[in-house]
């Protein structure tokens, strides 16, 4: 069985097309330079943000005043809105996802809001870098906004080693 020349030529078309894509996206990617690294992730729904971590000392420890420092800037963060941030509603469900050094370092999550004015979102989490999911109703706040704090932290020497923080919009 031969196959046609149109075939051959439509083959032809293709591959050369594709090995234009591929070829185009690799000097588009390699113009970007080194992709994010240490980055944390906040799920919302079916929408997640990324963001690298408001306090971080290339992997070492923070010592006393610059986990006071990371505090202040927060709190100027959340008040000029510069914090990531998405829109929730209280129906959707929020989870966490945290680069692999943090899952083996360990690491747990919190918002401002919840019952208790604290809602663990994950608890001496370690090897997992996901936090699973819980109901948005439960962790928000009564003043519209509710941050999330993701702190990387040595279980053992109770080091922390990253921050990030992120705020909840709430909608409706």
């Amino acid at each position: 069985m031969s196959l046609s020349t149109r075939v051959i030529v439509g083959l032809g078309a293709v591959v050369l097309i594709g090995a234009g894509t591929v070829a185009g996206s690799v000097a588009v990617a390699s113009d970007k330079g080194k992709p994010a690294e240490h980055q944390a992730t906040l799920t919302v729904g079916r929408s997640s943000i990324t963001a690298a971590p408001a306090c971080y000392n290339d992997g070492k420890p923070l010592d006393k005043a610059q986990l006071a420092k990371c505090q202040v800037d927060a709190k100027q963060a959340r008040e000029s809105k510069t914090n990531p941030s998405s829109d929730v509603v209280s129906s959707d469900r929020i989870g966490v996802g945290v680069p692999t050094e943090t899952a083996d370092r360990g690491w747990f999550a919190f918002t401002d809001g919840g019952a208790q004015g604290e809602a663990v979102l994950a608890q001496d989490v370690k090897g997992s870098t996901w936090s699973g999911s819980v109901a948005a109703s439960t962790v928000l706040n009564s003043s519209g906004t509710t941050t999330v704090t993701v702190v990387e932290a040595s279980q053992k020497t109770n080091e922390v080693y990253a921050v990030w923080y992120f705020e909840l919009h709430q909608k409706g």
